[in-house]
């Protein structure tokens, strides 16, 4: 049986996987991703298609769909926005105090895959933070 609280151990873990899952499909680092190694060159050349990378593409799609859907069900739309204004207010603060400069190029890229990781992993630790806080469950959950 799954563990079905809330630890900061766990919600680390499901950052370093939503990490992983981001950085996997797109990075600015190149040929460090799905999108450089696979995308691009299809784009560029279709005989650059091979089965490795669509198996691999789906891999990620599957991945990809996991994460979101876990993340709408568990934040909902209005919780989604939220967290995304959230990343967005908390970025625009760290430019604006002049914490980091976005005369780098790829500054902004990589604050926004920062802030769509915290997002997912947010989404994907919800409910148990709602569990925790409110002794409420979730009408899905098996065992109540």
């Amino acid at each position: 049986m799954a563990n079905n609280k809330f630890s900061f151990a766990g919600f680390f873990i499901r950052l370093i996987v939503a990490t992983v899952l981001l950085m996997a499909t797109f990075n600015p680092i190149q040929p460090y991703s799905y999108f450089y190694w696979a995308v691009k060159p299809l784009v560029e050349d279709f005989n650059s298609f091979s089965v490795l990378k669509a198996f691999l593409g789906v891999v990620l799609l599957i991945g990809w769909t996991v994460f979101l859907r876990a993340t709408l069900r568990s934040l909902g739309i209005l919780g989604t926005i939220l967290a995304t204004v959230f990343f967005v207010l908390l970025f625009w603060l760290i430019v604006d105090q002049g914490w980091i400069s976005l005369e780098g190029s790829t500054t902004l890229t990589w604050l926004i895959l920062i802030g769509l990781s915290g997002i997912l992993s947010a989404g994907l630790s919800w409910s148990l933070v709602r569990r925790r806080v409110s002794g409420q469950y979730d009408v899905d959950d098996p065992e109540h």
